[in-house]
């Protein structure tokens, strides 16, 4: 039986190529980022500009951990993707770094719960760790815990909703199409 927890060149290539694509598509959002916040900033709801965008900044944990399905991959995936943010010229410099690894970790803690044994199941248990892990770190990065209850509820759901529509709806749909493009299928090691 062969070890699944054992990195192969492909593995690593792959988990490369995912953490480099999603640091383009992170240094394209910091534009959009901006511009939302001025939106939200003219009727009063900037504080929901982190929340209704963070989803986008946590696909590429899961989808390296649900499509390469070895410990670690999701921390990885996002450390990657934001170091290329970061070296592109990202808005938020070398704290970009340490938003990937809060995001990178909140995404791996839920394939954790799963003993990296359900990877489905992991990948829906991420969307909620993932939310829990970021706000807790937001309440006092961005000040939330100064906002009332209500406030923060609102802001808790809506990330919620971010993080489950882009980091588990989509990163789901994706893995179907890879599956079904056979792009995952196993390689023979004798060819």
């Amino acid at each position: 039986m062969k070890n699944t927890n054992k990195w192969t060149l492909r593995d690593a290539i792959l988990l490369a190529m995912i953490g480099i694509i999603f640091s383009v598509i992170y240094f394209l959002m910091d534009p959009v980022y901006q511009v939302l916040t001025g939106a939200f900033a003219a009727v009063g709801l900037q504080a929901f500009t982190g929340s209704f965008t963070i989803g986008v900044w946590m696909m590429a944990g899961p989808l390296a951990a649900y499509i390469l399905k070895k410990p670690g991959t999701a921390l990885l995936a996002e450390m990657i993707g934001a170091a290329g943010e970061m070296f592109m010229g990202g808005y938020w410099g070398v704290a970009t770094l340490l938003s990937g690894l809060i995001q990178g970790a909140g995404s791996e803690v839920g394939f954790t719960l799963t003993g990296y044994k359900n990877w489905k199941t992991g990948l829906w248990l991420s969307t909620l760790t993932g939310t829990v892990v970021t706000f807790i770190w937001n309440l006092y990065h961005s000040g939330y815990v100064n906002y009332s209850i209500p406030m923060m509820a609102a802001l808790f759901v809506v990330r919620y909703l971010s993080i489950f529509f882009f980091g588990g709806v989509l990163v789901n749909w994706i893995e179907k199409l890879l599956d079904r493009s056979h792009f995952m299928s196993p390689v023979d090691e004798a060819e």
